[in-house]
């Protein structure tokens, strides 16, 4: 066992198929990839990357493992997936992903493309140790009785991030119990469930993530910053002859130099951001706006520009999509019976009404145009007025 000291879990132990993946050019890449992309252009000290996330996610796959009855082939096959389940992200992570689907379909757990063709090293390592890289794939994607605490609503990946996030950005709300929510999942049924007892366990996940997102990963400047970062790819990939799968490979500072081509890239590099013009909850919003498409987005902004008289691309209409927490699904044991968490907690039902009024709506522009593009947007919108 190889110890890696780590700024969250103290020593991480790397088995030898842990060690030599590691090693892969695929895996050193994520050295290159913050962990929290434009968060960091509010949170100065949120520069950790998703190579550390990732040996925290295995850290506690392997910790979960010890005491789930599962087989030992199971268990190392699982373990791997923990390790490599980010290594299908695009530049910038989360913020490319939207992109990256709807130039190719899939998301970034969806990484049989990367472990079955393009990266013979990762699938080598693993096939040297008896390992099914297909299987591996698979359960990166969540399937299988054990996928789910790879990417399921009671994730070791979530665990992680929320503890390594509110260590780097410095706030207070991202505290979780994670030895004791390791400790205490059980198989019941085939499903991923915490055992009798933990529904308050469960209801800490699922405040201390409702917090961050209000406090960290929705906060307004990340999101205007990942709206131009989106608009920047398209232009990028629309003016050059990159293709998706070269985009995709790329690090984090590979397309920062990239964009420097856009008008967007540059402001994103020297944090000369867009304003918000429009910044609207859900009582505000017709009802047809929240299921809108990328490409309605878009004519969207067209219009509201051309109503306030600017420049099509000084525009950028941002729908979050629906409120809602997926780990208001996870199974608790209650009474003897396995239950939703949402259906057994009252706290429950007040965090989802938070996510609810924390909703937004934005429509975002250079500072000297906020005014124009906001009369031409709540008309274009159809926006209530505020109450």
């Amino acid at each position: 066992m190889n110890p890696v000291k780590d700024s969250v879990h103290d020593y991480i132990r790397l088995d030898p198929v842990a060690a030599e993946l590691v090693d892969t050019p695929t895996f050193q890449r994520l050295r290159h990839i913050k962990q929290l992309s434009t968060v960091r252009l509010v949170y100065p000290s949120a520069n950790h990357t998703r190579f550390e996330h990732s040996l925290g996610v295995y850290h506690l796959a392997s910790n979960a493992l010890d005491h789930l009855a599962v087989d030992s082939d199971t268990a190392r096959h699982t373990r791997a997936a923990a390790l490599l389940h980010d290594i299908g992200h695009g530049p910038y992570g989360h913020q490319t992903e939207d992109l990256i689907r709807r130039r190719t379909g899939t998301d970034h757990d969806e990484v049989g493309w990367l472990l079955t063709d393009s990266d013979r090293a990762v699938c080598q390592v693993l096939e040297s140790h008896d390992l099914d890289p297909e299987r591996v794939t698979a359960l990166i994607a969540g399937e299988g009785r054990l996928g789910p605490l790879v990417a399921g609503e009671l994730d070791v990946d979530r665990m992680d991030y929320l503890v390594r996030d509110a260590h780097h950005t410095g706030v207070p709300y991202g505290t979780v119990d994670h030895g004791r929510l390791v400790r205490e999942l059980r198989l019941e049924g085939g499903r991923l469930t915490l055992a009798a007892g933990n529904v308050p366990t469960a209801e800490s996940l699922l405040l201390a993530r409702s917090l961050m997102n209000a406090v960290v990963y929705r906060h307004h400047v990340s999101r205007i910053a990942g709206a131009m970062l989106d608009r920047a790819c398209e232009q990028y990939l629309d003016a050059t002859e990159t293709t998706v799968s070269e985009f995709r490979r790329m690090a984090d500072h590979d397309l920062l130099v990239a964009l420097q081509e856009t008008e967007l890239g540059c402001r994103i590099e020297s944090r000369d951001l867009y304003k918000r013009a429009i910044w609207a909850g859900l009582d505000r919003v017709p009802s047809e706006i929240l299921d809108v498409t990328y490409g309605d987005a878009r004519d969207a902004e067209r219009e509201i520009a051309d109503a306030a008289g600017v420049d099509p691309a000084a525009v950028i209409v941002d729908v979050p999509s629906r409120p809602g927490l997926k780990e208001l699904g996870t199974n608790v044991v209650v009474d003897g019976i396995v239950r939703r968490l949402e259906d057994t907690s009252e706290l429950a039902a007040s965090i989802r009404a938070a996510e609810r009024t924390r909703w937004r709506l934005g429509v975002y522009c250079p500072g000297r145009l906020t005014e124009q593009v906001s009369d031409a947007a709540r008309e274009v919108l159809g926006l209530r007025p505020t109450a």
